[in-house]
């Protein structure tokens, strides 16, 4: 067996976050130096003191493989809900959100700490992102978004991305287009942009799309739903 040692600012802190998730204390000790030891079930996780850490500069990483990735992300954001009043997706601590059919998420802590979740019958190559399989420029747009998204947790950076994909002329696909438009309606939700997420509701409302294409398009809109619930 393998036991990350992580470095934490605050033991207690670090504690409660991770008690959040489910993971109960099996050692604790502040002499002759901070550490502490947490389970849930078959994952193991060990914290030590680390004076000077700066939980904004922290690069500390671990993965932890495990046989589903949905419920667990989903009783990881109940708890955190119930810690914390709303499910904290930006700054520190945070959870990546979770699409259908991903194979990850990433858990960051209150000491900066990521803690990469993986079901372990994911691909080799499968970076984490759930984007468009297609070649063309949203296409790759919406890749690199989902990447800087779902694995790097830079909301703002994979905004970026897609705000230049949109704005360029084209003769795009409309689902594709649609698809990108709801992308950005999620990052727009995520990053407190009201004015932007409503403009672009507007333009997915007013797309041409059949009837078909729109029900292709629904869970996704139905994600957004969700995280804008949970953001209130």
């Amino acid at each position: 067996m393998t036991i990350p040692v992580l470095p934490c600012v605050s033991l207690l802190e670090t504690l409660a976050f991770y008690g959040a998730l489910g993971f109960e204390v099996t050692h604790q000790q502040t002499a002759p130096n901070v550490y502490a030891a947490t389970r849930r079930g078959e994952v193991h996780l060990h914290f030590m003191g680390l004076k000077g850490l700066d939980p904004r500069q922290a690069y500390s990483t671990c993965l932890v493989i495990v046989p589903e990735v949905e419920r667990l992300h989903e009783t990881f954001a109940d708890g955190l809900r119930r810690a914390y009043g709303k499910l904290p997706i930006s700054g520190l601590p945070r959870i990546s959100r979770m699409k259908k059919g991903q194979s990850r998420f990433t858990v960051v802590d209150v000491a900066g700490n990521s803690v990469i979740f993986i079901r372990r019958d994911a691909p080799d190559d499968d970076d984490g992102a759930a984007g468009s399989r297609s070649d063309s420029r949203l296409g790759k747009a919406l890749r690199a978004a989902a990447r800087l998204r779902d694995f790097k947790n830079d909301d703002a950076a994979a905004a970026k991305v897609l705000d230049v994909a949109l704005a360029r002329k084209g003769a795009d696909d409309p689902l594709e287009r649609a698809r990108a438009l709801a992308a950005r309606l999620e990052l727009a939700v995520a990053l407190g942009e009201q004015a932007r997420a409503r403009a672009l509701r507007d333009e997915i409302d007013a797309a041409p799309l059949s009837g078909e294409e729109r029900a292709q398009l629904q869970p996704q809109l139905d994600a957004v739903d969700a995280l804008d619930r949970s953001q209130r």
